[in-house]
Parts: C-alpha cells; structure tokens; sequence
C-alpha cells in the first residue's frame, strides 16, 4: 500500500459578522464554469449555524445559507489603500485616486478648514 506524500491542509474557519464585505464564490456557478460566480457582498446575518445570508451589492440579490468556505473577507485597509497612498502633491495627484477617495478628502478639507460654530445667545 502507498502511501500519499501529499500535505493536508486543515483550513480555519472564518468567522464573519453583519455588516462585513466579502467576496463570495457561487460554488455551483463555479463548478459548471457559468459567468458571474464570483462578486461582493455585505454580511446580512450570520447564523448560529455557522452559515450566513448575504446581500449582492450590485444586484441587492439575496443570497443565503451560504457556507463560511466560498467567502473571504474584504478588509478596509484594501478599500482605503487609495487614499492613504496617494500622493498628496503635484498636478497629476488626484488620476491615481478613485472619485470615492477624492469625495472624501473634499469632506475632510471642508470639515477641517471650517470654523466651528457657536451656539446661539440664550433667553
């Protein structure tokens, strides 16, 4: 009898909580090499279970009961990269940036550069 040389991997099981993005693999989609099988999603509920329901962001489809295996989550850090590395000087600054990450600095220097406003008199 030969034995297999092969490593096993014991995958961890992610733990997602309401409100997280994920990028989630249809696996049936998948496996039958139809389009569309992969897309972002926002964490609806998560089930005592161990399985979750998840709103599409594109199409507000919802999907559910789908395992914690076919989702990886969508951290921040990746969605924010833009603006915290872009450079800040310069004409051609702002073509690296996304119209999201340029809306945000607007707001920021909007709220940063306004005085702020006092109360009005009483009685």
């Amino acid at each position: 009898m030969a034995l297999s040389t092969q490593k096993t991997i014991n995958p961890t099981v992610a733990v997602f909580r309401d409100g997280d993005y994920v990028l989630y693999r249809d696996p049936e989609l998948y496996w039958t090499g139809q389009s569309g099988h992969t897309f972002v999603c926002k964490v609806k509920k998560a089930w005592a279970t161990g399985v979750y329901n998840l709103t599409a962001l594109v199409s507000g489809r919802l999907v559910e009961f789908v395992q914690p295996d076919y989702m990886r989550l969508l951290p921040p850090i990746d969605a924010m990269r833009d603006i915290d590395t872009a450079p800040l000087n310069g004409d051609a600054a702002a073509d690296g940036m996304t119209a999201a990450a340029m809306a945000w600095l607007n707001q920021q220097h909007a709220t940063a550069n306004t005085p702020p406003e006092l109360p009005g008199p009483r009685g």
